[in-house]
């Protein structure tokens, strides 16, 4: 259960836990005389008319590869091998910013980060004044409902560094994992349009398949097993958890997501939002407002969707999601909650009251607005969003990794519904995701290999 502690601030949450609880075993390879391995749990990008593609391997990283017209005597066994991803990758030990002793927050933080300013040659700008009134309404909440939260995180033991360990212990710096996937999502782009009259809208990764990167780009890949399988994407090797859908391509190229016909009952939108540290660092396109604007939401969305934003702390923001983008997609702000990143000791990352970046982030939350009948029929056994809840965790090192939030959603939504996730960059058992970086967290490299059985 990803999560670990519910208090009525909110949730404590092992972000860790739930990755390695979506089911990455892969199951379906054979195991020959030799050491030969038959993994047609493969599914390799190449030839779109290949009928059935074999790929086997030695057991030694660097064995000889057979193709589809060499033949495996098939008397081996059905082997498992199960990943779990990379727990280092969760290892904040020490906050990126170290608060001062009396502001750590077992202790509690006095009231005084607000009236502290940092040397500057000028005055606040609108937009950090604005910040400042926003952080001011919001203080406390979180301040209070996190320590409680991690007082029993630490009971419970899954907080647990003492201050010794974590003066020896340094956080991790995630190194490269090269995926290709900037190149398919160039290729995505000078792809030809898909309109709504192509019909195949989905195709299935079987034991058998292969398809070219164009198919890949032009419709929903869908994985309806109950194990995992991995996909090889020019040369890179990728994880997909059973039960999981996504579609890989640019905000371009959404009609194929509109051809798989399916009305979701929630979305989460993680959009890439224009900042000046985006476009210092040239890390990632970023989606001007009116872009935005241009997302079929409505056209995605089942009655009394859900639809859940995330926002950046600037203020410009947060008002036009709730003034501007949610009204346009005739969605009904319901609440503002915030995700707050600890660290395994449970500080923040950063302190409360930086001026700079602070240790929480803003989620947004509405349902969408039918007509008049729609509107006054109450989703059944589903309980009312309230107006604010702390989701707290220790975050990943990787850029963008937002901890899930299927499991405190579930008592906010029906059973076995269908769920979205736009602009994300890794995949969910049950839900369908959808970006240019679709599969950047399902990278194998990120993986490790826990056992064979």
């Amino acid at each position: 259960m990803s999560i670990v502690y519910q208090l009525t601030a909110g949730w404590l949450v092992d972000h860790l836990s739930f990755i390695n609880q979506c089911g990455y075993e892969v199951c379906d390879s054979c195991v020959y005389p030799g050491g030969v391995t038959l993994n047609t749990s493969v599914t390799s990008i190449g030839d779109c008319r290949a009928t059935s593609t074999f790929v086997a391997t030695s057991s030694s990283r660097d064995g000889p590869i057979l193709g589809p017209a060499d033949s495996i005597e098939t008397e081996g066994k059905t082997a498992k091998k199960r990943y779990v991803f990379r727990e280092e990758f969760f290892d904040i030990s020490k906050p990126h910013i170290a608060a001062a002793p009396e502001e750590q927050l077992w202790r509690g933080c006095p009231e005084v980060g607000l009236t502290k300013k940092r040397k500057r040659k000028c005055v606040f700008n609108q937009g950090e004044l604005d910040a400042l009134e926003y952080h001011s309404k919001v203080r406390k909440l979180i301040l209070e409902g996190t320590s409680h939260l991690v007082q029993e995180g630490l009971k419970s033991g899954f907080l647990h560094c003492t201050a010794a360990e974590l003066s020896c212990r340094k956080n991790v710096v995630p190194g490269h994992v090269g995926s290709g996937l900037a190149e398919l999502c160039e290729m995505a782009k000078q792809l030809p349009a898909v309109n709504e009259s192509d019909h195949q809208a989905v195709h299935l990764l079987d034991d058998e398949t292969s398809m070219p990167e164009q198919d890949l780009l032009s419709c929903v890949t869908e994985n309806s097993s109950n194990s995992a399988k991995i996909v090889v994407l020019m040369g890179q090797k990728y994880l997909v958890p059973p039960k999981s859908s996504f579609l890989l391509s640019d905000i371009s190229c959404l009609q194929p997501l509109l051809n798989y016909k399916k009305k979701y009952d929630v979305i989460v939108i993680d959009p890439p939002w224009e900042n000046k540290s985006v476009k210092r660092s040239n890390r990632y396109s970023y989606l001007s407002s009116w872009q935005i604007k241009q997302i079929p939401v409505p056209a995605l969305a089942a009655p009394d969707c859900l639809v859940v934003m995330w926002v950046t702390n600037r203020q410009k923001h947060l008002r036009f999601v709730k003034d501007e983008l949610y009204p346009h997609w005739s969605v009904k702000t319901l609440a503002e909650w915030h995700w707050v990143k600890i660290t395994r000791a449970g500080e923040f990352v950063l302190p409360l009251d930086s001026l700079h970046k602070k240790p929480y982030e803003v989620l947004v939350l509405g349902r969408v607005q039918g007509d008049v009948k729609e509107a006054l029929r109450k989703p059944e056994d589903v309980l009312p969003i309230p107006e604010h809840k702390l989701i707290v965790s220790i975050p990943c090192s990787l850029h963008s990794h937002k901890p899930p939030l299927t499991a405190v959603l579930a008592e906010f939504i029906k059973p076995d519904v269908e769920c979205l996730e736009l602009f994300a960059r890794n995949l969910q058992p049950g839900w369908t995701s959808w970006g240019n970086e679709v599969l950047k967290f399902q990278h194998i490299d990120y993986f490790t290999l826990l056992q064979n059985e």
